[in-house]
């Protein structure tokens, strides 16, 4: 038993090291067009929390359009690449949600946005 715990929590601790180490591999996108380039049709699929996976999948379109669902209500919007941030403004069915200025950051198909120009929350999407 004390060897299964022992295993147990190498294999947490080495979860967490292997996440930790893609965290710190995510690189800044400063360009717009290079933004165009990694979402240009693909779907963005929310991948944390763990238990909201593919409860936010979201389309965002070169021409500047976001349109998507997000728990099973529709999700629109519109964005713009500004001073090399993602700056957005959408609604969740009827409900606006306040534009907001993001940094994005990209690691293989994993793409990050970090609200309040990298200053608030985060969200990681795949990118498929």
């Amino acid at each position: 038993m004390r060897e299964t715990l022992a295993a147990a929590g190498l294999i947490a601790t080495l979860s967490l090291a292997a996440a930790e180490a893609r965290a710190e591999s995510f690189e800044t996108v400063t360009d717009g067009r290079a933004f165009v380039q990694l979402v240009a049709g693909k779907t963005l699929t929310l991948v944390r929390p763990f238990l909201m996976r593919n409860a936010v999948k979201l389309e965002v379109s070169p021409e500047g359009r976001i349109t998507g669902t997000a728990l099973t209500a529709p999700v629109t919007g519109q964005w713009q690449w500004q001073n090399g941030y993602f700056c957005r403004e959408m609604a969740w069915g009827d409900d606006p949600i306040p534009a907001n200025c993001q940094v994005v950051q990209v690691n293989g198909d994993r793409i990050r946005f970090i609200a309040d120009q990298g200053q608030g929350d985060r969200a990681d999407f795949a990118l498929r």
